[in-house]
């Protein structure tokens, strides 16, 4: 893939924003390769994503920030530049259930996602083996029931020691608390069947086969205070029907979970995802 300085920005709507944007890259040689536009009827706020060849510009990416600023401050803009060819750093937590992790790691191993995951923590031990023989570093941090606080600060910790860019919950089942929530907004993706609220607690897949259910799904979100709340980045659904048993509905679940994060996380690692309230921009 060529190397692309991803350029994201949310701002009030107005006139003139996409040429004047177009106007700072042309003028400086900028090959606009990717350009995504959305205008909010609701908010009045714009959003943008653009895409620009990192070799046609004469300088680099902390310049390129330098001389954007102006232009920032002008139209008010929440933005940021990010180089493609600096991957992220994404560390995957999980628990017991091995789904979403085996495909985010048989993902990254064959290269179709582009990052770096500098470590994987898991509150059981389960999944040691099967971390460690793709070559990375597996951290069990088991959780005392009555007082949480000590493991949460370790994984905190672990966090930052590996400069973390990104957290993704691969079916990691600890409800994260809300300092951390709030340390890392924008960073945290979870990934959950959709049948809540419907379905709350222990044995969702049962509750929906008693209820005769014909569709079932997931969905990916930003992790926010609010349990299972937080802005959706993806979401999908499968047909079933009365022939389906509850075997049959978890393991379709399943597939649709780890599709779903997959797609969610690698949204966000190309930079489409814009936070906008308890609402996402997924260009």
């Amino acid at each position: 893939m060529e190397r692309v300085y991803r350029l994201t920005i949310s701002c009030p709507d107005r006139v003139g924003i996409v040429a004047k944007v177009g106007q700072f890259f042309s003028g400086h040689g900028g090959w606009i390769v990717q350009a995504n536009h959305y205008s909010d009827p609701e908010s009045g706020r714009f959003f943008m994503r653009h895409c620009i060849r990192a070799d046609s510009l004469p300088f680099g990416l902390e310049e390129l920030k330098e001389k954007f600023t102006p232009i920032a401050e002008e139209f008010g803009m929440d933005w940021q530049v990010n180089d493609s060819g600096v991957p992220k750093k994404v560390i995957l937590m999980a628990s017991k259930e091995s789904h979403c992790l085996v495909d985010l790691l048989h993902r990254w191993h064959s290269k179709e996602l582009s990052c770096d995951i500098p470590c994987v923590i898991s509150n059981h031990d389960t999944l040691r083996s099967l971390v460690e023989w793709h070559g990375i570093p597996f951290f069990h941090v088991p959780v005392d029931p009555a007082d949480k606080s000590e493991h949460f600060a370790r994984v905190n910790a672990i966090v930052e020691e590996h400069k973390a860019d990104t957290i993704v919950l691969a079916r990691y089942m600890q409800i994260i608390p809300p300092q951390l929530c709030q340390r890392y907004h924008g960073q945290v993706i979870n990934i959950h069947h959709s049948f809540l609220p419907s379905f709350v607690g222990a044995k969702p897949y049962h509750q929906a086969a008693q209820r005769g259910v014909k569709l079932i799904g997931a969905t990916c979100h930003y992790v926010t205070q609010e349990l299972d709340a937080g802005p959706i980045i993806d979401q999908d659904v499968m047909r079933i029907s009365h022939n389906d048993t509850v075997e049959d509905m978890v393991r379709l679940g399943k597939d649709v979970e780890k599709m779903v994060l997959a797609r969610g996380v690698r949204s966000h690692l190309e930079d489409r995802v814009l936070l906008h309230g308890n609402k996402t921009i997924v260009f």
